[in-house]
């Protein structure tokens, strides 16, 4: 599993930090105006639904059917089976994005309030109209990334994604070079988002091997109304991370540049929420699907333990780094060309607030598989409509009282409500395996990271003040200095605290089978 996390996590790194360079030109190119607002509300509405389908949440519930059905009745009623899905799948979204665009002033009035009867609605009804291919292609590609995935080839799912970002990064260079205003670059980058989702689909078809999904057909009938009845609520709640998002924008839409400073700091949040989040949909639930049908205790208690172990290991350290170096970070990936330093400050501000939410957030995605495994997707969802409830009534409240800084706070309160409805339910209905070296463990992955975190607070206001007015160049070098030395800091408490055995970790990874890599 370990081997297959980090496959899986080095593709999403690698996404997500091409996802930094898009989302900096981005910021460049249309800063945190009305333009650039509504180019947001329109690409959260399209990064919803990526979420929703393409990066791992669909795993919830097609991974552990089509296990069932291959192992009840061999790889050829698999692959029959996975066909159905998958006809049945891309017609339905080729429908959707039909009517999505129809109805699309109804629905970014929906998204955004604040922009109702302004010039900003017909902007981002516009560039939103623009980005709607990118959802029938997100149907196939859907399918056969969680079919890939059952099968345990995680490179090619880990990895596909990257096109996506690699297009439109491609598309903003030559804008730049240009020297292409706001109100004519937006649309461009949004007809490019149709054009990346077709590059993904592409890769997929031509590596895509044997036939696992044939043959293609579009049903409705008992069974796939059973399926998508168990899939729709999982994958609404393997997006919990960004409904609460979105919901904060909605209140964030009356208020000038707030969806935008919101926008920015929530991607600072998806970069560890990402890693970890996508690689436990993709890993963990094929892992404790596999235990849960051998009936194997002893290895869903493992895999349980060791995801909990993963995910808070990641998620803790990067929650106290955003909170200690956000600034510094907000300033130099995004305070270029349109975006302001009050831009930054704001977001920085808002930043601070979102990542309190982040290991809530990990929490969610490293219990959610225990309940998908076991095809409940119903307890997943009541889990995260009940984060946007609270998330909604608070922002509604605190954004009244303290603007953006209140709203993020809310999505943070949100997010705990998830996690702790989570841990309440699986206690009380079959009680989290964890086994006893996951609960010596825990305790000292937080002592870790807190100390880790005091010492980055302390070093920073010694040393960036005199630096704020150096080179960019001088100021990302320091700023990267700090990062790895707080990690390289962290694993060093990991080894002193007997978490992790540096000798032992590294020979695991080197005997795992690789698997995927033919992809």
């Amino acid at each position: 599993m370990i081997r297959s996390f980090l496959t899986v996590s080095a593709g999403t790194l690698a996404s997500r930090l091409l996802g930094f360079a898009r989302d900096a030109m981005i910021a460049a190119l249309l800063g945190a105006g009305p333009v650039a607002d509504a180019f947001l509300v329109a690409f959260q509405l399209v990064n919803v639904v990526r979420r929703l389908l393409t990066e791992g949440a669909l795993n919830a519930a097609l991974v552990p059917a089509w296990l069932r059905v291959r192992e009840a009745d061999g790889a050829a009623a698999a692959a029959v089976f996975a066909g159905r899905v998958l006809g049945t799948v891309s017609a339905a979204l080729i429908v959707a994005a039909a009517l999505i665009g129809l109805l699309m002033p109804l629905v970014m009035t929906a998204l955004a309030p604040g922009f109702a009867g302004g010039a900003t609605l017909q902007l981002a009804v516009d560039d939103a109209r623009l980005m709607l291919p990118y959802l029938a292609f997100a149907g196939p590609v859907t399918v056969m990334m969680a079919l890939l995935n059952a099968q345990s080839r995680f490179a090619l799912t880990a990895f596909s994604p990257l096109l996506f970002n690699i297009a439109l990064i491609a598309v903003m260079l030559a804008l730049l070079l240009w020297r292409q205003d706001a109100s004519s670059a937006a649309p461009i980058l949004a007809a490019t988002v149709g054009i990346a989702g077709f590059l993904q689909l592409l890769i997929l078809v031509l590596r895509r091997g044997e036939n696992v999904a044939m043959p293609l057909r579009v049903a409705f009938d008992a069974p796939m109304r059973t399926f998508l009845g168990k899939a729709i609520p999982g994958m609404v709640a393997s997006a919990g991370p960004q409904l609460l998002v979105v919901a904060g924008a909605v209140i964030a839409s009356s208020s000038p540049s707030a969806v935008s400073w919101l926008y920015f700091a929530n991607r600072l949040i998806e970069l560890p929420l990402g890693i970890v989040g996508v690689a436990m949909g993709t890993v963990l639930v094929p892992e404790l699907s596999r235990a849960l049908r051998g009936s194997d205790h002893t290895a869903i208690a493992h895999a349980g333990s060791r995801g909990l172990e993963l995910a808070l290991g990641l998620a803790l350290p990067a929650t106290l780094g955003l909170i200690v170096l956000g600034a510094p970070i907000v300033r130099l990936l995004f305070e270029h060309g349109a975006f302001t330093a009050s831009d930054s400050a704001a977001t920085a501000h808002a930043l601070m607030w979102l990542a309190l939410g982040l290991p809530a957030h990990v929490l969610v995605k490293a219990l959610s598989p225990a309940f998908f495994a076991r095809e409940d997707t119903i307890t997943p969802l009541l889990a995260t409509l009940k984060g946007l409830a609270v998330a909604i009534v608070l922002a509604i409240v605190l954004g009244h009282i303290f603007g953006p800084n209140g709203i993020a706070a809310s999505i943070a309160f949100g997010a705990w409500s998830s996690a702790l409805a989570l841990i309440r339910r699986g206690a009380a209905t079959f009680g989290f395996s964890i086994d006893a070296a996951a609960r010596r463990r825990l305790p000292r992955i937080v002592v870790a990271a807190l100390a880790m975190g005091g010492l980055l607070w302390l070093v920073p206001a010694l040393v960036l003040p005199p630096t704020a007015d150096a080179h960019g160049l001088v100021q990302a070098a320091l700023l990267a200095t700090l990062i790895s030395g707080g990690m390289a800091i962290y694993g060093l408490l990991l080894g002193a605290f007997g978490v992790v055995k540096w000798d032992a970790a590294v020979a695991a990874v080197r005997q795992t089978k690789v698997t995927g890599l033919r992809d």
